[in-house]
């Protein structure tokens, strides 16, 4: 359930920024149901037309929230930077940066939040995937699929090996960061590290 952005003016960019921007602080603190467009409105300082001109209705505005909130991820962990350095070095940055990024905890509550409207919305939950986590995963297959090209690793089905490595970096951890909101930085260190080698000794060139 994507939504897409044309090409906008200056002023225009900044008023559907500000837009998303407000929508994704009351929904992801409020819930979907329970936020207005005359809230989201009001906190953006633009009317309830502009809002419906830029999104057409709530669900694309939530759509475009959960989209904006996963590029932070996207950005934290700058993948797209990684174009130099052993597999080692990049996937001990990956992990590091991953496992930071989801112990926020603005990003358990977001979680949450998705989970919850997905119950009733399930768009929601597709629109989160497709924005977020499918993204992520493709750009790491893609890392490992070049250093299958460098010789570094031998890797048959690169997507699951990307599946592979951040399911062992999020490890019990996630539970624990889900169900007790607490994380052991220390712990998190190992969990990448154990990441990094369990991955290197399984497609490691041998």
């Amino acid at each position: 359930m994507g939504v897409s952005s044309p090409r906008l003016r200056p002023s225009s960019e900044a008023k559907r920024a500000a837009i998303v921007e407000a929508a994704a602080d009351a929904f992801f603190r409020d819930g979907y149901e329970a936020v207005s467009i005359e809230a989201i409105a009001e906190a953006a300082g633009v009317s309830k037309v502009t809002i419906y001109s830029h999104f057409g209705d709530k669900r694309n505005l939530f759509a475009a929230a959960v989209e904006a909130e996963c590029g932070k991820l996207r950005d934290a962990v700058g993948f797209d930077q990684l174009q130099t350095g052993s597999i080692r070095d990049r996937l001990v940055y990956i992990g590091r940066t991953f496992s930071a990024f989801i112990r926020r905890p603005q990003i358990v509550q977001f979680e949450r939040r998705v989970a919850a409207e997905t119950e009733h919305l399930p768009e929601i939950g597709t629109s989160f995937l497709d924005a977020g986590p499918r993204r992520i995963h493709g750009i790491l297959a893609r890392i490992i699929e070049q250093a299958c090209e460098n010789g570094e690793i031998e890797v048959s089905d690169a997507m699951l090996a990307a599946e592979q490595f951040v399911s062992m970096c999020k490890g019990f951890g996630d539970l624990e960061r889900r169900f007790e909101a607490r994380t052991d930085p220390d712990r998190e260190e190992a969990r990448v590290q154990g990441a990094v080698e369990v991955f290197l000794r399984a497609y490691g060139v041998r």
